[in-house]
């Protein structure tokens, strides 16, 4: 363990306390448990760039784990090798090969759709477990030895599409914009597949701009015009970071207050923060037009696996948990329960057959288990951008729809 990712592990026992360490980890004072034989685990993760944001998330919900369960997956004691996935296909490959040098029983993370797509190949010719806890496009299939706990990428357009089906009113009429690229491709026919493809309350093609992860002030106003000359009373987009931040900016800017839809990533993060300004009039009351996003996951669900992970990680990190960090703190509960499963002495192989052995998880999101393409069949969740107290949040209305 690098002498960074030791400081860490010891801030976060600090901030959890023994007591509910402990309690985590279903011991007492009393017992004290076989240690097995220590393991080495791989976190691919971007350090730098737009997905930096999402990549500090991943890890930060895989040490959660380990931290409240003493530094160990099934048992074993556990070492995490982090690396750059850089934003390429060639980077991706770099940062695999690192891992499978190092002699890694399996690996975790990944952000871009790229680099999981350009790494698919190495991973199944190593026969090392990779449990993907972010990039997830639709056209990873017939893979072996890849498993992911987040979700395909059409799935939160299916879900929301198949949501505004059944509640907008006949007259609407909605507007698509996202940026140019294969990922707002697969969500976009997510949500028309949902929706209905030939449903008239979706007016002309979808309006494409520029894929900039760091847009200007006017990068988006041509299309912003564009989709506005439709005069919808929506707007369904797919946008995160930086580029969603000023994707809402744009749109209020021009004087348009209809509802936005979005899958969940849209407001994620510090996003809801950095907006206030713009979504919040001075009495602190909301200004015209809702945010409604979907996502598999809500900080304030109410579960007892939920209460306990989001207050861990807000004591230890001071911000909410995000779905990439509960995407990576599964994915770490997964490995513990294959390794378990996988016996004293487990090799990358074994751990991997032990995988599909290990059934449903009680999860933060709720209760999922995996499906025969190794992704998880789990609930998704309607969010709507209101206050929660002071804060700005994306609070959870109702479940929408199951899938997997």
């Amino acid at each position: 363990m690098s002498q960074m990712n030791r400081r860490r592990a010891l801030q976060l026992l600090a901030a959890l306390g023994t007591t509910g360490l402990a309690a985590a980890c279903g011991t007492d004072d009393t017992e004290t448990p076989p240690v097995g034989s220590p393991v080495k685990i791989g976190l691919i993760r971007p350090e730098n760039g737009d997905g930096k944001a999402i990549g500090e998330d991943i890890e930060n919900g895989f040490q959660l784990f380990l931290a409240t369960n003493g530094q160990q997956l099934g048992g074993h004691p556990a070492t995490v090798v982090t690396v750059d996935e850089g934003d390429n296909a060639k980077s991706g490959q770099a940062a695999v090969d690192k891992l499978l040098a190092q002699n890694v029983l399996a690996m975790t993370g990944v952000v871009n759709s790229t680099v999981m797509s350009g790494i698919r190949d190495a991973v199944e010719k190593a026969r090392v477990p990779l449990i993907g806890s972010n990039a997830s496009p639709p056209s990873l299939q017939s893979v072996v030895y890849i498993w992911r706990t987040s979700y395909v990428l059409d799935e939160p357009g299916r879900a929301l599409g198949s949501y505004l089906r059944r509640t907008l009113p006949a007259d609407s009429r909605l507007a698509i914009v996202a940026p140019e690229g294969s990922a707002s491709q697969d969500v976009i026919k997510g949500f028309r597949d949902g929706f209905g493809t030939d449903d008239p309350r979706i007016v002309g093609e979808a309006i494409l701009t520029t894929a900039n992860s760091a847009p200007g002030e006017d990068e988006f106003s041509a299309q912003i015009g564009e989709a506005l000359s439709r005069q919808p009373d929506g707007i369904f987009c797919f946008y995160s970071g930086t580029a969603g931040e000023q994707f809402i900016r744009q749109l209020r800017r021009s004087r348009w207050f209809g509802d936005i839809y979005a899958p969940g990533f849209l407001t994620e993060g510090n996003i809801l923060t950095d907006l206030r300004s713009t979504l919040v009039n001075a009495d602190d009351s909301l200004k015209a037009g809702s945010i409604q996003t979907a996502l598999n996951y809500s900080a304030d669900l109410n579960n007892n696996a939920n209460r306990t992970f989001a207050s861990a990680y807000r004591k230890t990190y001071n911000v909410s948990p995000t779905t990439y960090a509960m995407a990576s703190y599964d994915a770490a509960q997964v490995l513990d329960k294959a390794i378990r499963l996988a016996g004293a002495e487990p090799n990358p192989q074994q751990v991997n057959l032990a995988l599909g052995k290990i059934g449903q998880i009680d999860s933060p999101r709720g209760p999922w288990q995996f499906n025969q393409p190794r992704t998880p069949q789990q609930k998704w969740y309607l969010r709507k951008v209101q206050f929660d107290g002071r804060l700005l949040s994306n609070v959870l209305i109702n479940e929408i729809a199951t899938l997997g």
